[in-house]
């Protein structure tokens, strides 16, 4: 029927940390006006790609690609808890159709979200209205990462089925840009963290709360200049927006991963989520891509952007 994108850094310091006025207002009338978009368009099906930081998937058994006929959000970061509206059957089409078309997507029948997809959801739906969802968790943590290539693949499938569905699809992208959190690292983690690390597991509220704050305590370092941690790169942000706004996917699919990390910080890498939806709505024949907002946000320790595409018919 049609097909529309919605692309959006998260950042769950959004609740925590406040940049200066002017900027917060400037953020809070760009989400306004999505809200609007959103409504507009009335999505019927929500395709929503995003990360994930160690909430839900682990080492144990890490997919570059998975697909959720169920999921559950673990409700971090001050985000909705609890079951998401999904569509079970389409879900399971979806899966089929990327496995046609050469992307080996992992199926998960019990699927556990975070902020990674859960935070651009929340800002845009009322929450306990919310379209059915199919989410796509798209490795962008837990080296080694999907190729960007393999990345576009899966975007080129995602949008050649969307373009096929008999309703409104949005595909919802949300991720990056450029960002550094203290993220462990298996090679580099003690051996309690790398346990977790591999074996995943429900964290108590206590270390939830332990874990938030490293990041908090991080954030403000970064505002004083004091982190050791990679800062939001506005230029490097710009060149990643230029080449999706052009649909210069080859350009993209270049990118160095040594280098994503070194200029865009380890979660820069969050980008694939980006590439993604381009490439789905490019191959469903979306040309009219629109950058609403960018800049960076050290308070949030964010290259903060938002953008949509289409839809295609203008439905």
């Amino acid at each position: 029927m049609s097909v529309a994108a919605l692309f959006a850094s998260h950042t769950p310091l959004m609740d925590y940390c406040a940049p200066p006025a002017p900027i917060a207002r400037e953020v809070s009338t760009c989400l306004d006006a999505v809200r609007a978009w959103v409504a507009d368009y009335a999505p019927e099906l929500v395709v929503a790609l995003g990360p994930d930081h160690f909430n839900g998937f682990f080492y144990q058994l890490m997919p570059a690609f998975c697909i959720g006929t169920a999921a559950e959000s673990v409700g971090d970061w001050n985000t909705p808890a609890g079951p998401l509206p999904t569509a079970p059957d389409t879900a399971e089409a979806c899966a089929r159709a990327l496995h046609a078309a050469g992307v080996d997507a992992a199926l998960s029948h019990r699927m556990v979200v975070d902020h990674g997809i859960t935070q651009l959801l929340d800002q845009v739906f009322d929450w306990a209205q919310l379209p059915p969802v199919v989410p796509v968790f798209v490795n962008c943590a837990a080296p080694p990462l999907p190729p960007l290539a393999r990345v576009r693949a899966l975007g080129e499938a995602l949008g050649r089925f969307a373009a096929a569905a008999p309703r409104r699809v949005l595909i919802a992208a949300s991720g990056g840009l450029s960002h550094d959190p203290p993220i462990p690292r298996l090679a580099e983690a003690p051996e309690a963290v790398r346990e977790r690390l591999i074996a995943g597991g429900a964290l108590s509220a206590e270390a939830r709360a332990q874990r938030q704050q490293r990041v908090l305590d991080d954030a403000a370092g970064q505002v004083a200049g004091t982190s050791p941690r990679t800062p939001p790169d506005a230029a490097w942000d710009a060149r990643v927006l230029d080449y999706l706004m052009a649909r210069d996917f080859d350009s993209l699919c270049a990118m160095d991963d040594d280098d994503i990390t070194r200029e865009g910080g380890c979660g820069g890498h969050e980008l694939r989520t980006w590439l993604a939806a381009a490439a789905a709505v490019d191959a469903a024949g979306v040309t009219d891509f629109a950058l609403r907002y960018h800049r960076a946000i050290p308070e949030w320790i964010t290259g903060y952007a938002v953008m949509t595409a289409g839809p295609a018919d203008g439905a």
